[in-house]
Protein backbone atom coordinates (compact mmCIF):
# COMPACT_ATOMS: atom_id res chain seq x y z
CA UNK A 1 0.00 0.00 0.00
CA UNK A 2 2.66 2.61 0.49
CA UNK A 3 3.92 1.90 -2.92
CA UNK A 4 0.73 3.01 -4.41
CA UNK A 5 0.81 6.47 -2.12
CA UNK A 6 4.59 7.08 -3.49
CA UNK A 7 2.91 6.48 -6.89
CA UNK A 8 0.70 9.11 -6.63
CA UNK A 9 2.47 11.33 -5.20
CA UNK A 10 5.09 11.07 -8.11
CA UNK A 11 1.92 11.81 -10.57
CA UNK A 12 1.04 14.84 -8.54
CA UNK A 13 5.30 15.92 -8.91
CA UNK A 14 4.54 14.93 -12.30
CA UNK A 15 1.61 17.69 -13.20
CA UNK A 16 3.10 20.23 -10.92
CA UNK A 17 5.91 20.21 -14.02
CA UNK A 18 4.12 19.98 -16.37
CA UNK A 19 2.17 23.48 -15.45
CA UNK A 20 3.54 24.98 -17.64
CA UNK A 21 5.42 29.03 -16.44
CA UNK A 22 4.81 27.54 -12.49
CA UNK A 23 8.43 26.32 -12.72
CA UNK A 24 11.52 28.68 -12.30
CA UNK A 25 13.37 29.90 -15.32
CA UNK A 26 16.20 27.53 -14.91
CA UNK A 27 14.14 24.53 -15.21
CA UNK A 28 11.92 25.99 -18.31
CA UNK A 29 15.20 27.00 -19.88
CA UNK A 30 16.51 23.17 -19.12
CA UNK A 31 13.24 21.75 -20.76
CA UNK A 32 13.45 24.35 -24.31
CA UNK A 33 17.25 22.96 -24.54
CA UNK A 34 15.85 19.58 -24.24
CA UNK A 35 13.33 19.84 -26.83
CA UNK A 36 10.51 19.27 -23.82
CA UNK A 37 7.42 21.39 -24.46
CA UNK A 38 7.23 24.31 -21.72
CA UNK A 39 4.19 26.24 -23.22
CA UNK A 40 1.87 23.74 -22.07
CA UNK A 41 -2.33 23.61 -22.69
CA UNK A 42 -2.83 24.15 -19.15
CA UNK A 43 -0.33 27.67 -19.82
CA UNK A 44 -2.85 28.81 -22.47
CA UNK A 45 -5.85 27.78 -20.32
CA UNK A 46 -4.87 29.74 -17.22
CA UNK A 47 -3.62 33.02 -19.50
CA UNK A 48 -6.13 32.90 -22.30
CA UNK A 49 -7.26 36.24 -20.99
CA UNK A 50 -3.92 37.37 -21.34
CA UNK A 51 -3.04 36.29 -24.70
CA UNK A 52 -6.01 37.81 -26.61
CA UNK A 53 -5.69 41.24 -24.82
CA UNK A 54 -1.97 41.12 -25.86
CA UNK A 55 -3.55 40.35 -29.68
CA UNK A 56 -5.64 43.05 -29.24
CA UNK A 57 -3.52 45.46 -28.58
CA UNK A 58 -0.95 44.63 -31.50
CA UNK A 59 -3.77 44.65 -34.15
CA UNK A 60 -4.42 47.75 -32.53
CA UNK A 61 -0.78 49.27 -32.88
CA UNK A 62 -1.11 48.09 -36.26
CA UNK A 63 -4.07 49.64 -37.43
CA UNK A 64 -3.09 53.11 -35.53
CA UNK A 65 0.17 53.03 -37.05
CA UNK A 66 -1.71 52.68 -40.59
CA UNK A 67 -4.14 55.23 -39.66
CA UNK A 68 -1.25 57.79 -38.58
CA UNK A 69 1.04 56.88 -41.84
CA UNK A 70 -2.37 57.50 -43.84
CA UNK A 71 -3.12 60.66 -42.53
CA UNK A 72 0.39 62.12 -43.02
CA UNK A 73 0.53 61.18 -46.34
CA UNK A 74 -2.85 63.01 -46.57
CA UNK A 75 -1.29 66.10 -45.42
CA UNK A 76 1.40 66.77 -47.57
CA UNK A 77 -1.35 66.58 -50.20
CA UNK A 78 -3.29 69.30 -48.28
CA UNK A 79 0.22 71.45 -47.95
CA UNK A 80 0.70 71.18 -51.48
CA UNK A 81 -2.55 71.84 -52.40
CA UNK A 82 -2.32 75.00 -49.87
CA UNK A 83 1.37 75.85 -51.51
CA UNK A 84 -0.63 75.91 -55.21
CA UNK A 85 -3.40 77.89 -53.16
CA UNK A 86 -1.79 80.50 -51.91
CA UNK A 87 0.71 80.88 -54.95
CA UNK A 88 -2.94 81.63 -57.13
CA UNK A 89 -3.86 84.06 -54.16
CA UNK A 90 -0.86 85.98 -54.89
CA UNK A 91 -1.32 86.16 -58.49
CA UNK A 92 -4.63 87.06 -58.44
CA UNK A 93 -4.14 89.91 -56.22
CA UNK A 94 -1.28 91.50 -58.13
CA UNK A 95 -3.11 91.28 -60.90
CA UNK A 96 -5.96 92.76 -59.75
CA UNK A 97 -3.95 95.45 -57.94
CA UNK A 98 -2.84 96.37 -61.24
CA UNK A 99 -5.77 96.54 -62.79
CA UNK A 100 -7.08 98.75 -60.01
CA UNK A 101 -4.24 101.16 -60.53
CA UNK A 102 -4.43 100.93 -63.96
CA UNK A 103 -8.21 101.89 -64.33
CA UNK A 104 -7.11 104.69 -61.78
CA UNK A 105 -4.78 106.20 -63.16
CA UNK A 106 -7.13 106.10 -66.63
CA UNK A 107 -10.11 107.82 -65.11
CA UNK A 108 -7.63 110.60 -63.18
CA UNK A 109 -6.47 111.30 -66.83
CA UNK A 110 -9.75 111.45 -68.42
CA UNK A 111 -10.69 113.69 -65.29
CA UNK A 112 -8.06 116.36 -66.05
CA UNK A 113 -8.47 116.26 -70.03
CA UNK A 114 -5.89 114.92 -71.29
CA UNK A 115 -6.23 112.91 -74.24
CA UNK A 116 -3.51 109.51 -73.53
CA UNK A 117 -4.44 106.52 -74.87
CA UNK A 118 -2.61 102.70 -73.38
CA UNK A 119 0.12 101.74 -76.25
CA UNK A 120 -0.30 98.25 -77.57
CA UNK A 121 3.83 98.37 -78.68
CA UNK A 122 6.43 97.91 -76.26
CA UNK A 123 8.45 101.16 -75.38
CA UNK A 124 12.06 101.55 -77.20
CA UNK A 125 14.66 102.67 -75.49
CA UNK A 126 16.27 105.71 -77.46
CA UNK A 127 19.85 106.36 -77.55
CA UNK A 128 21.98 109.60 -78.28
CA UNK A 129 24.25 108.26 -79.99
CA UNK A 130 23.20 107.63 -84.12
CA UNK A 131 25.22 105.25 -86.42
Amino acid sequence: MAAKTNNKKDNKKKTNDDEGFSLNPLTLVQRALQGRMFLTLEFFKRNWLYIIAATVMMLMYISNKYVYQSDMAKLKELKVSLNNARTDYVDASSTYNSKILESQMKHYIDSMGIDLNISKHPPYKLSLNQQ
